[in-house]
């Protein structure tokens, strides 16, 4: 092949294999071997919902592509995390630990494979990396230093290592997960063979979930315990899980286009009130995967499937639908439509309508109305809307920016485009929460995009819900009530929605109507974020429930034991059962991951309607600090 026939590219590539494999092999062949398989498909699909390619899986090593070095690390994070809870059921001779090299760099491409120094320098760094742990190549670690500050990450600095068959020496850096990285500042000040700036640059790290609001903002986590081990009692009325569509376009830059189809199907039909539809942070986590009906029944607790199909070119779109019993396998309805872009809502609402048939849905009149109405005729601000939405979801700061970009554009191709006003205000309640940016302003353009919203439509849920939360946030309670009822009314399938007023009733002296609505949303979500839990504990614990709240809050801290806000919760609990010893070590969490946490910040940032709530726990927090 002549040079110039070379297909090269720049890619993000993942090295991982496991560490002592031999000699777990040794031990006991079948054990390792079902181990190794079990956890090759949890990082598979965490590898497909960070939209990575695994190129090849020979014996226990994996090569894996991304076109983000963001999403390879963050998906490098996701995977340890989870294998680290999975091992931790494991004896210790047993636990399987994979080793992970990134880096980024040009690849030969020849079909499916591919080639080149920056696939050999990934599989170095997986050889320099710790069993459980993460290296990065300076070049990575240059992308990604100030694109994760929500992972709570920090990184050793290694020095230039000398790797077998690359001519220079290649920056390292050390991951530091989570509790790692709080002890790396605390023990390490010094790295070994780092500069000054390299030292300062290597402690990078930032707690994540300082605010007690950040619950339906949370990026979900599928738990291995209460992800899918168990069978779901089916509703009461129709249930429905729809399935990300498949991207056939064969060009990954197209992904958004299928999500965004899909996401609306979601919203569509999830406002029907006689259907029970899952969540998208459930649905989606599925992305990629190929699931027999049988595991959707169980895992999901849903009756009825839906997936399908989308292949964009040009001005042409061609969707495929499939609506599958999940009891039988059956195939109750299968249609292709193969039609010009612009008629791309009307074949949405062919595919409601469809569903709704075949499963015998009576509507009511407000329902087919707004079936009907289509979010924007400018296909071009549509585009940019979906294009904003995949951003959104990926929950990084960089990422949030682009989203309310993407949003700013679709409103300026149609300044009616209320859900494009919507989901941009989310953009300054997500910089807000996560503390990106504290300037008090954020709330009012988050106010004011939202309010546009439900004048522009009145039956949005992400408005009604946007508006919710900022009354809450600046201690309108009433308001913040009126708006979130509106949302769960509107859309009853909504998880977020029923978070949302279950938080709001914890905050307004309803604790108890809170637990209804945050067991509503997990059996929406079954594989429903760690802020969900916390939505519970909270609940519980201003019941009086104050084991559960334990329970609940425990098991915040064993999905993210980062979550500042569930550590001073459980000190409060523990405190209110006695369990003074306890408290405090919990105490002392907050103080290690936020060192500016104070009893006037509790008293300041926590909305609570009731002031003597705030008055008891701080009383009780300083009869812990005597």
């Amino acid at each position: 092949m002549e040079s110039h026939d070379i297909e090269r590219k720049l890619a993000a590539i993942m090295s991982a294999d496991v560490k002592g494999y031999s000699r777990l092999m040794g031990e006991d062949e079948v054990a390792t071997i079902r181990t190794l398989t079990t956890y090759r498909e949890v990082m598979a699909t965490l590898i497909r919902q960070h939209r990575g390619r695994v190129v090849d899986s020979p014996g226990d090593n994996l090569l894996v592509e991304f076109a983000s070095v963001v999403d390879a690390v963050q998906c490098a994070v996701e995977i340890q995390q989870e294998l680290q809870r999975r091992n931790a059921d494991l004896a210790d001779s047993r636990r399987m630990e994979f080793r992970i090299g990134i880096n980024l760099g040009d690849v030969v491409v020849e079909g499916e494979k591919i080639y080149g120094d920056g696939v050999n320098i990934a599989a170095r760094l997986e050889g320099l990396a710790d069993g459980g742990g993460i290296c990065l190549s300076g070049i990575v670690y240059d992308q990604v230093e100030n694109k994760l500050t929500s992972l709570n990450l920090g990184y050793e600095y290694l020095g230039e290592q000398s790797v077998k068959n690359i001519a220079k020496p290649v920056p390292v850096y050390r991951v530091r997960l989570e509790g790692e990285a709080a002890a790396l500042t605390a023990n390490q000040p010094v790295l070994r063979q780092a500069s000054p700036e390299q030292s300062r640059r290597a402690q990078h790290e930032r707690p994540i979930n300082r605010d007690p609001l950040a619950l339906s903002l949370s990026k979900p986590v599928l738990s291995s315990v209460e992800g899918g081990e168990r069978t779901l009692a089916l509703p009461d009325k129709p249930s429905l899980a729809v399935l990300p569509f498949t991207n056939l376009s064969g060009d990954p830059e197209q992904e958004y286009f299928s999500d965004g189809i899909t996401e609306d199907l979601i919203t569509d039909l999830s406002k029907l009130s006689g259907l029970f539809v899952i969540a998208r942070n459930s649905t989606f986590l599925y992305k990629g995967k190929i699931l027999k009906p049988s595991q959707v029944n169980q895992e999901l607790g849903v009756r009825y499937m839906l997936e399908g199909s989308v292949r964009k070119s040009g001005n042409r779109v061609r969707i495929s639908a499939q609506l599958i019993d999940t009891t039988t396998g059956y195939h109750l309805w299968a249609e292709r439509y193969d039609r010009e872009l612009q008629d791309i809502f009307a074949v949405q609402d062919e595919v409601t309508e469809k569903i709704v048939a075949a499963l015998q849905v009576k509507l009511t009149e407000g329902e087919q109305q707004r079936l009907r109405r289509p979010p924007t005729n400018n296909l071009d601000a549509y585009e940019h809307f979906l294009r904003g939405l995949e951003y959104y979801w990926r929950r990084t700061r960089e990422a949030n920016a682009q989203a309310r970009q993407m949003f700013e554009r679709a409103i300026e191709l149609d300044p009616n485009f209320a859900a494009a006003h919507a989901w941009m205000g989310r953009t300054y309640i997500v910089e807000w929460m996560f503390q990106w940016n504290e300037d008090p302003q954020i709330l009012e353009r988050a106010l004011a995009l939202a309010q546009r919203a439900a004048d522009l439509d009145n039956s949005l849920v992400v408005a009604r819900q946007t508006l919710a939360y900022v009354f809450l946030l600046r201690k309108q309670f009433d308001q913040a009530i009126v708006e979130a009822q509106r949302a769960v009314a509107l859309d009853p399938n909504d998880a977020d929605a029923c978070i949302t007023l279950g938080e709001i009733f914890s905050c307004t002296g309803r604790p108890q109507e809170a637990v209804g609505l945050v067991e509503k949303a997990m059996r929406l979500d079954p594989h429903y974020p760690a802020s969900y839990l916390f939505a519970l504990g909270q609940a519980y614990h201003l019941t009086g429930r104050y084991e559960e709240a334990i329970t609940a809050l425990k098991r915040v801290l064993t999905r993210n034991p980062a979550h500042l806000h569930a550590h001073f919760l459980l000190a409060i609990a523990y405190s209110e059962i006695g369990g003074t010893e306890e408290a405090r070590a919990e105490l002392s969490a907050c103080r290690a991951l936020d060192s500016t946490y104070s009893l006037e910040r509790v008293r300041d940032r926590i909305p609570y309607r009731d002031p003597t709530i705030i008055e008891r726990w701080v009383t009780i927090l300083r009869a812990l600090r005597s």
